[in-house]
């Protein structure tokens, strides 16, 4: 992926130029990974730009603020406008949107309540994450080594930087082997999540995610699917779940705002069902899609008109 340097970066407040979005080395973020961010989609729809449920992101960047003690000087109104702002700023039709709250140069040491907080959001065009052919092919994943966050080690429920180390794991293990990502399992060795996304697999017409028990992030693409899948008349089952489960779904696949709804083909070079993409997944696919393209009335509210 090549950045644009002729973006904006909005920072604390002010738009700066790509070049000059700079921090100290010094910055406790950089030697203790002290921050929390979002990952959030903007789409091109036929009435112009749009963000997908922009505020529900903003909403959770605060909750892991929150969790960390991180105190923001901006409201969730004034977080949201600056988001779409930006997207306006850098004349982008379709983009993803990274807000980063971290701490700051002051302190060196472990404690970062000295720590000034700082907040910056970013905008740049981004493809299919997991590959071109990824959405209408699926991908090949691995049961990886790593496990998830065990209770009472670090909040799965916040989506900080921190946590992604153990994501960075996964996904390397996956890469080097072969398979374009990884599956974690928790510490109790059920399923848990990919790298950067959540799992739902279908079994004989029913639909099984795993749990917020199973230290997952609590996504908003995955809530969103729920929805699609409740609308379809699928019943859904959060529930701990066996990694042998993988191996006997009828259908399989994950969801995250850069993965959107991407199919899984294999997993351990196992095919999951006949190989191919199920219709349950197909179709909350298309759903999915038809909403936040702006093919298809808004009918959940999802869209934030930029």
């Amino acid at each position: 992926m090549a950045f644009d340097p002729k973006l904006k970066i909005w920072m604390d407040g002010d738009i700066v130029a790509w070049d000059d979005a700079k921090i100290h080395v010094m910055s406790h973020v950089v030697h203790y990974g002290s921050a929390v961010f979002e990952g959030i989609r903007c789409y091109a729809t036929k009435r112009g730009s749009a963000v997908f449920r922009l505020e529900e992101h903003i909403r959770r960047l605060f909750d892991s603020a929150k969790i960390y003690r991180m105190e923001l000087r901006w409201s969730v109104d004034e977080v949201v406008n600056a988001c779409a702002g930006l997207v306006r700023a850098n004349g982008l039709d379709a983009c993803y949107l990274r807000p980063i709250v971290f701490r700051g140069y002051g302190s060196i040491g472990v404690n970062p309540l000295p720590a000034p907080v700082h907040m910056a959001i970013a905008a740049w065009e981004w493809g299919a994450y997991l590959g071109g052919e990824a959405l209408e092919q699926g991908v090949d994943v691995q049961v990886s080594t790593w496990s998830r966050l065990g209770p009472n080690t670090l909040p799965a429920l916040a989506k900080a930087s921190a946590n992604y180390a153990t994501s960075a794991l996964v996904k390397m293990e996956a890469v080097k082997n072969g398979f374009s990502e990884g599956i974690a399992l928790d510490v109790e060795g059920f399923l848990s999540e990919g790298s950067g996304e959540n799992l739902f697999l279908m079994r004989r017409g029913r639909a099984y995610t795993p749990g917020l028990s199973s230290s997952i992030l609590s996504g908003i693409t995955r809530s969103s699917v729920l929805e699609l899948l409740r609308e379809q008349g699928i019943e859904v089952e959060e529930a701990r779940l066996p990694r042998e489960a993988l191996y006997l779904a009828d259908e399989a696949f994950f969801t995250g705002t850069a993965a959107e709804i991407t199919p899984i083909r294999s997993v351990d070079r196992i095919p999951v069902g006949d190989g191919k993409p199920g219709p349950v997944t197909r179709a909350t696919q298309r759903a999915f899609l038809e909403i936040v393209r702006g093919e298809v009335p808004d009918r959940f509210g999802w869209l934030y008109p930029v």
